[in-house]
């Protein structure tokens, strides 16, 4: 029976464009650890996500730029397709506007576009200032058209406001960061800066690289080091025990958000965490990673859309909550993206 596209996905303007509040993840593609499969096969795996209403994807890992050009190259209409991929600059550069249109342009080449859709932009020595002339050239490069739209990926709040400040409003339009039930931090400074400036974030980690599903309710707490783990995760089974709390109590989290499934219907556990973090009104959209042509969800994810989470609901999730240490990962942390500086 032919898949029909779902009449009530919800969508947000970002840029000049009009996009789906749950994106399709490439990061996977980085690596042969989360499963693998043809390039023809992710390319038909893609290309079912667009029919579905799925149409924006989301990273530059591996062979994921390639892919993404390869398959908007073949669709009837390219605007059927949005891609965002990032420019990061990890270690110090020479700055000039040749080296960033450079790395735009290349950007252009192996998506097959003659404009980026989004590019984020990753800068990873807050202490070299140069990210404020990174930016200043890529607003030149936009408004000369070869990229529609720019965000951020893993900044802070302050160096965020700092940079929509100085650069002036409209010009920085999103911020890739983690957001969960899990890593709260986006609340702490963050969701302020985004209200004030008109900036949406675009979220990962949202089902903690698949805890927060109905498959790890009742399964006692898994050996990090085994080897049946995905990279993703190994990363958040480490934040859950060492940062948040301990699996006893990431398993009465999981118990709650069942009984709110329940009672909606049988939504699932995945369902209610991401509906949880789209009900905040500064996220655009969560990201939500996909092996294609080996697991997807893409029927589950259609679930997410059409309801809103109560205040009796909310409530049953901030009582677990309490007990975490969630409120106090900005410290233990530090702000959004500083566990990778």
């Amino acid at each position: 029976m032919p898949r029909t596209r779902p009449q009530s996905k919800e969508t947000f303007p970002l840029g000049p464009f009009t996009v789906p509040r749950v994106w399709v993840g490439l990061w996977q593609l980085s690596s042969n650890a989360w499963g693998s499969a043809s390039a023809a096969k992710i390319r038909r795996a893609m290309a079912r996500h667009i029919e579905m209403g799925y149409n924006t994807f989301a990273d530059h890992y591996g062979s994921a730029e390639i892919l993404y050009g390869q398959l908007k190259e073949s669709l009837p209409s390219p605007l059927e397709a949005v891609g965002a991929t990032k420019w990061c600059v990890f270690r110090q550069i020479e700055l000039s506007r040749s080296v960033v249109e450079n790395a735009v342009r290349e950007r252009m080449t192996r998506m097959r576009t003659t404009t980026v859709d989004l590019l984020q932009f990753h800068w990873q020595d807050y202490s070299d200032k140069g990210y404020l002339t990174a930016l200043q050239i890529l607003q030149d490069l936009q408004n000369e058209g070869l990229i529609s739209a720019v965000g951020l990926c893993n900044f802070d709040a302050i160096r965020t406001d700092e940079i929509c400040t100085q650069l002036g409003p409209g010009f920085i339009v999103s911020n890739q960061v983690q957001f969960s039930l899990i890593d709260t931090r986006p609340l702490h400074g963050m969701a302020d800066v985004c209200q004030r400036h008109n900036v949406k974030l675009l979220t990962y980690g949202t089902l903690c690289g698949g805890f927060l599903a109905d498959q790890w309710l009742n399964q006692p707490e898994p050996d990090l080091y085994s080897g049946v783990l995905t990279p993703s995760q190994r990363k958040y089974l480490d934040m859950i025990l060492k940062a948040w709390g301990s699996w006893a109590l990431f398993q009465s989290l999981l118990a709650v958000l069942r009984d709110i499934g329940d009672r909606r219907g049988g939504l699932s556990i995945a369902n209610i965490a991401t509906r949880w973090v789209l009900d905040h009104s500064f996220v655009g959209a969560v990201i939500i990673g996909a092996r294609l042509g080996v697991s997807e969800h893409i029927d589950d994810n259609d679930r997410v859309f059409g309801f809103r989470l109560t205040d009796e609901d909310n409530c049953a999730i901030e009582a677990v909550q309490a007990l975490s240490n969630g409120r106090r990962m900005i410290t233990l942390i530090g702000d959004c993206g500083a566990e990778y500086r």
